[in-house]
């Protein structure tokens, strides 16, 4: 309305609002109500803006020798919603849906009051048939009517206790006892008897005339409508209750999508508090950036990404990373899981993503959090047999909002999976998951950053080296480093210390990796020198090897996992890649604990059972995934599935194929166990100093263990 007005007077604008208002015919065509709606106008848009002398200037204009324009004070508002054309204007805005036209009516509050209505009819309606039906007919079921002959044969049997006559009503109500003192009330008809109370006084009845009783008014509404109704109230509330338990949510609420919404500054969580995924953090930072400056990327034509796909291990930071989105964008955060869109009844989860894209478009800019999205967002069946229809109606529906919502409103869609294979293809293509970022498992520099994340919240003794417990953490979660930190707390905390040393976060990881120490474990010395002489084999294997990690510590104090010792090895550096001939040195280390048990007691045992598990699956996947094989060579016999979830293989080779990989694996192992024995049969003087060593000590640290070896 104002730009309208504005071009009809001539009014000039520039970036700080309204700067003149010539004075032209229009001005004086126009009516006391629209220049004083134009008053008003040039005041909202003036305000702060134009000196004072300036707005009366213009004031003056528009009064244009108007008398009773001129007596309004320009210091107090103008109360123009009367006018006509301020009428004209709101009724404008709520036709265009303007912030002016009024607040729009709510579909759920509307939605809510139709269902407390038809709540209230049903009670209503139940009310007037216990009334009408229920009530009179238990009332009447207590008194019998009988004839008057009956009566009299009933008062000639003494069985009559009591009579009362009714005169209003035109009846007799009498009270029987039977042999058991139980009563029942009769009733019967008046009848003209002149001798029926001498009858009645020679069998001892008691006989009184009934005096009319007329119920209270009050006490009628209450016991017949009020108290029913109220009844009816709390048994349906105690119901819909009881469905909500029973159904995971509220009844009354169906097709809600119960996401947890975060206001702005409830997340807690920026990109400071997100360590080790640094390349994750770039692609996220340029979707906070357009939240925070739009206009920099519309002027060029860009739009903003619809949706980002966060694929990764678990325990990497998916859900952290998006939190941090949010945190650094000061937006609010829609959180839900995708099995929260899965329920009993059909057409829920389809109704549940309606409800959340809708609540994320009245809230925009915002961001929309889906975890888990695996669970609804799984490729359809191509048969259409044989599927989950209902969660299929949620994917298409999921798929229908990602592509109806409108992406310059700042509405991003952030969704985590570590199953990303088992996703529809129509859920991953550009438009709607416009970005795939993967959250990989951290490196050496980002497992330390983590570790000092997590650890500045903690009391660390000065001397903790991070690098060190990074490098001994290899393929460690971003999880798993967190929970090493937390049990490093608690050990020292057992320890009886304040802060947090060096050799508690050695312990804890250990105990993350094999376990808790079982002190009080039965060993008999016969196992202890076999489990000493196992752990020195692999010791001894791997220090006599070059392309070898080197011994970190050695020990044989059994651990809640069921190893009874256990040696381990720490890289200087971080290794990404690993040859043929680390591969195989490897294997030879994992075979060295068997090697030694045979050459010194000529038996074996079944300690072994874990490294023949590792070594078997290194040597088959050295001849199926990574071409190292002489016979098969670059030929890919294996497939990878589930790859962040422990990375399952299948075959795919005919069964000719499938038994020379076997006998190439078995020959494998062969070779790296000769190798390791002989490497043991060059050094057993030092195997059994070694042995005995730690027999006595229980553990030795790879500095002992070396220093031994060379001298």
């Amino acid at each position: 309305m104002l730009n309208e007005l504005g071009r009809q007077v001539g009014i000039e604008y520039d970036k700080t609002g309204i700067i003149n208002i010539p004075q032209s015919k229009q001005l004086s065509q126009m009516t006391k109500d629209e220049k004083k709606y134009l008053i008003e106008t040039v005041k909202k848009h003036t305000a702060n803006q134009l000196k004072k002398e300036d707005m009366i200037d213009i004031y003056r204009q528009i009064n244009n020798g108007d008398k009773e324009i001129q007596k309004i004070d320009i210091s107090k508002p103008i109360n123009s919603e009367n006018t006509e054309l301020q009428k004209k204007e709101n009724q404008g805005g709520r036709r265009m849906g303007t912030k002016d036209g009024g607040k729009k009516p709510n579909p759920n509050d509307l939605n809510s009051f139709k269902g407390f209505f038809y709540y209230m009819i049903i009670i209503l309606v139940m009310t007037v048939l216990l009334n009408g039906l229920v009530f009179p007919s238990a009332l009447k079921s207590q008194v019998k009517e009988v004839g008057y002959n009956e009566f009299l044969t009933m008062v000639d049997n003494g069985q009559v206790a009591q009579v009362e006559k009714d005169d209003t009503n035109g009846e007799i109500v009498f009270i029987t006892k039977d042999s058991n003192e139980k009563q029942q009330i009769y009733k019967t008809g008046l009848w003209d008897d002149p001798d029926l109370t001498e009858r009645l006084y020679s069998k001892g009845v008691t006989f009184d005339k009934v005096i009319p009783r007329k119920e209270s008014a009050i006490m009628a509404v209450f016991t017949n409508w009020i108290l029913p109704f109220m009844i009816m109230i709390g048994l349906g509330q105690i119901l819909s209750r009881s469905m909500a338990k029973r159904m995971g949510g509220n009844a009354m609420t169906f097709g809600k999508s119960n996401a947890k919404i975060y206001a702005e500054s409830e997340t807690g969580v920026t990109f400071a508090d997100v360590a080790g995924e640094e390349e994750a953090k770039d692609a996220l930072k340029e979707i906070v950036d357009f939240l925070h400056d739009p206009k920099k990327y519309s002027d060029i034509g860009a739009t903003l990404p619809k949706g980002a796909l966060l694929v990764g291990p678990p325990g990497t930071g998916k859900t952290l990373l998006a939190k941090a989105v949010a945190g650094e964008a000061h937006v609010p955060f829609f959180s839900i899981s995708g099995s929260e869109f899965v329920e009993m009844f059909v057409g829920m989860g389809a109704a549940k993503v309606r409800d959340l894209f809708k609540q994320a478009n009245e809230k925009a800019p915002c961001i929309v959090f889906i975890d888990e999205i695996d669970t609804i967002g799984k490729k359809r069946d191509g048969s259409g047999m044989g599927g989950n229809d209902e969660r299929e109606q949620t994917l298409n529906q999921l798929l229908t909002e990602m592509d109806g919502f409108d992406g310059r409103k700042g509405v991003v869609i952030l969704a985590a999976t570590n199953r990303p294979e088992t996703l529809d293809k129509a859920l991953l293509r550009p438009g709607r998951f416009d970005r795939r970022i993967p959250v990989e498992l951290p490196d050496l520099k980002g497992r330390e950053a983590i570790l000092r994340v997590h650890g500045k919240d903690v009391k660390m003794d000065e001397s903790v080296d991070f690098n060190a417990i990074a490098r001994a953490t290899v393929g460690a979660s971003g999880a798993e480093l967190a929970n090493i930190i937390n049990e490093g707390a608690l050990r020292a905390v057992r320890m009886g210390r304040r802060v947090v040393s060096q050799a508690d976060l050695e312990e804890s990881v250990e105990t993350v990796i094999a376990g808790y120490q079982k002190k009080n474990a039965s060993v008999s010395e016969n196992e202890r020198r076999i489990v000493a002489y196992h752990e020195i084999g692999h010791a001894l294997v791997a220090a006599c090897q070059s392309n070898s990690a080197p011994v970190h510590k050695i020990t044989i104090i059994p651990r809640t996992s069921g190893a009874l010792g256990y040696t381990m090895q720490v890289e200087d550096g971080e290794r990404l890649l690993m040859s043929k001939e680390e591969a195989l040195n490897k294997i030879a280390t994992l075979t060295g604990g068997r090697a030694a048990e045979e050459f010194m007691f000529h038996s074996i045992t079944t300690g072994a059972s874990n490294d023949i598990e590792q070594a078997t699956k290194l040597a088959r996947a050295m001849v199926t995934r990574y071409g190292m094989s002489d016979q098969f060579g670059m030929v890919a016999l294996e497939t990878v599935t589930n790859q962040y979830l422990g990375g399952d293989t299948s075959l795919a080779c005919s069964p000719e194929t499938a038994k020379a990989i076997d006998d190439e694996v078995i020959a494998t192992v062969k070779a790296q166990y000769e190798k390791a024995m002989g490497i043991l049969r060059d050094h057993a003087a030092k195997l059994n100093e070694l042995a005995g060593y730690l027999l006595e000590k229980e553990t030795i640290t790879g500095e002992e263990f070396m220093e031994i070896l060379n001298r």
